[in-house]
């Protein structure tokens, strides 16, 4: 008798749109260079400053950073220009699918945009609810608004609602990833120009 073998079943992996990325950082990267490459703007992640104190030589030709520490603190982590505008912004991600705690956003941090959008930049965060695979571009006004009431007793996060209702949903694509320039160009810009 023959034996024939038992076919294996095959296994199809669903692919979501939103792993294509690995880390909302890493899809911001791709969509500033996308918009770099079609001349659309010119955004960078900003390098963090490190002061190095101790270096080893493992061979002749390699050098081993083996301590550093932050000179300062980081600021935000994208910086640019886009249609004469100063751009500046951060990256938040919260698993909860009600809140984002406001100790995601530090006080310096709150300054550094606050000190953007007194000078006439656009200032802001995009914050990634994973519990709704949704992406907000949060005008820094909406924010400060809420930060200023943690500073007097009231809420420590910010919602989901308060996203809803004052901030803006970002669309997700292959490109750009994650089209914040569109929010812009809609909703921040025509505010700006009045």
């Amino acid at each position: 008798m023959i034996k024939h073998p038992i076919p294996k079943k095959r296994v199809v992996k669903k692919t979501s749109m939103s792993n294509l990325g690995m880390t909302l950082e890493s899809d911001i990267e791709i969509t500033n260079q996308f918009y770099l490459e079609t001349k659309r703007a010119v955004i960078y992640k900003k390098p963090t400053p490190v002061q190095v104190v101790n270096v080893s030589y493992p061979s002749r030709n390699k050098a081993k950073i083996t301590e550093a520490y932050y000179k300062t603190p980081s600021t935000t982590d994208f910086n640019g220009i886009y249609r004469g505008y100063y751009v500046d912004f951060d990256c938040k991600e919260t698993q909860s699918a009600t809140s984002i705690p406001l100790a995601n956003v530090h006080d310096h941090q709150v300054k550094h945009l606050r000190q953007i959008t007194e000078a006439g930049g656009i200032g802001f965060l995009i914050v990634y609810f994973k519990a709704h695979n949704e992406y907000y571009y949060l005008p820094f006004e909406v924010l400060e608004r809420c930060y200023n009431n943690s500073l007097k007793g009231g809420r420590k996060s910010i919602s989901y609602k308060t996203f809803q209702k004052e901030a803006h949903l970002i669309s997700f694509s292959l490109n750009p990833r994650i089209d914040y320039l569109t929010v812009i160009d809609h909703h921040i810009i025509p505010k700006l120009k009045k």
